[in-house]
């Protein structure tokens, strides 16, 4: 086709090029037509804007509702219960909370140690034995508690071999060695006060044993197994208070206090103190058939006694006068039954003695001083150390299978 040819055509002209196209021309096959699929193209990127924005708005009132819903039960909800709307917890039980309020134990026993530590000490002994035709010189290793500056110590009576140990040492915690000099002991209470040549030492504090409850904290200190394990530190809590345990055939210490602390051999005469770094009680004996079980002499019982051989020198009890044994041995031995079976039979009543004057004959069975039961001369020992001279107190007896009740007066110590 020229190239200057009249784009101005005819109506006729138009239609003979139409009818030429339509007979003669025909599409290459590599030509694409693409209007059509634009078109329906458009109209499907309308249609999956048209449904994105849908889920969009569904997902945001969604968002929207759950937010109006949890203010809705936070706020409001609680208000409505009870008033508009039934509470669904008005007859579930509510517990009142309890409040405990903790101390650091760790802490507590590390203050303790520090408050008590200088005022307790090894001491070891050397007693004499017996064996058959030779004598045999024993060492003992214990503990003990300074309770006056001027070298006053507390133990245990078995600590100095019931006093009859021929040699006794104090060890100080800055490692001074000194002799001691046994002033006072008695073995039914397993109780002894020792005398060192000092000034200045350190003293311990005494507690309350009255005050005692279960699950106090304890602390004890001593020299387990030895003077190589010196001062060592343990503790645990109160178990139990006024138990009894039978240290020998012949003597049941009463009223002690128990004690989950480990305590071994070598920590007996050591202090058992509280959370306030007091002493409560003297370590005297350890279970050995089982684990946890410790026990110390009630420190009350010891107040009195150290009392009065700091003032005195030495400790002096009130007596009765008399000579007994207790019931269930005399029964054992005579093999006899009575119909009394605790208390103390009277073998000799002393003349010009508190007993003899109070009335007491021999075959008296003694089971009370006071509201204090009498169960052998142990237990009748250490009743007495209640009393000072003069003190007055009433027996309970029984004479011929009767009993009665005497008014007796500690007029003489010993």
């Amino acid at each position: 086709m020229d190239e200057n040819r009249d784009y101005n055509m005819n109506e006729n002209e138009i239609n003979e090029n139409v009818e030429m196209t339509e007979e003669n021309y025909k599409i290459p096959e590599d030509i694409y037509i693409y209007k059509s699929s634009e078109d329906n193209s458009e109209k499907d990127k309308k249609k999956k804007r048209k449904f994105r924005g849908s889920l969009f708005s569904y997902i945001s009132l969604a968002l929207v509702a759950s937010i109006i819903g949890g203010l809705a039960s936070t706020y409001i909800g609680p208000s409505l219960y009870g008033k508009v709307l039934p509470n669904p917890n008005a007859n579930q039980y509510v517990s009142t909370p309890v409040n405990i309020t903790t101390n650091d134990s760790i802490n507590t026993v590390s203050a303790v140690a520090k408050k008590a530590m200088s005022s307790v000490v090894g001491i070891t002994s050397v007693e004499v034995q017996q064996y058959f035709f030779s004598q045999q010189e024993v060492e003992g290793v214990g503990s003990g508690v300074i309770i006056d500056s001027n070298g006053y110590i507390l133990t245990n009576s078995h600590v100095v071999a019931d006093g009859n140990a021929k040699e006794v040492n104090v060890l100080f915690e800055n490692g001074d060695k000194k002799p001691g000099t046994v002033l006072w002991n008695d073995s039914a209470l397993d109780l002894a006060i020792v005398k060192v040549e000092a000034t200045g030492l350190p003293v311990a504090t005494l507690g309350d044993s009255d005050k005692l409850e279960v699950g106090e904290i304890t602390v004890a200190i001593g020299n387990p197994l030895g003077l190589e394990f010196q001062r060592s530190v343990t503790s645990g809590i109160i178990s139990g208070l006024h138990r009894s345990i039978q240290v020998s055939s012949n003597n049941i210490i009463e009223d002690l206090i128990q004690t989950d602390a480990s305590i071994n051999p070598g920590n007996s005469g050591g202090p058992l103190l509280n959370s306030k770094g007091e002493v409560i009680g003297i370590n005297t004996a350890k279970i050995k058939t089982a684990e946890g079980l410790g026990f110390s002499i009630p420190i009350n019982e010891a107040k009195a006694i150290v009392e009065e051989v700091v003032k005195n020198g030495s400790y002096k009890t009130v007596f009765l006068g008399i000579s007994g044994i207790s019931v269930e041995d005399y029964q054992a031995r005579l093999g006899v039954q009575l119909a009394e079976n605790s208390g103390v039979i009277l073998i000799q009543v002393s003349e010009n003695t508190p007993a003899s004057k109070a009335g007491l004959v021999n075959g008296d069975i003694i089971t009370k001083i006071d509201d204090i039961k009498i169960d052998n001369m142990s237990s009748l020992k250490k009743a007495l150390y209640r009393y000072k001279q003069g003190d007055k107190a009433k027996l309970t007896i029984i004479r011929n299978n009767t009993e009665s009740q005497i008014d007796i007066e500690f007029t003489d110590v010993k």
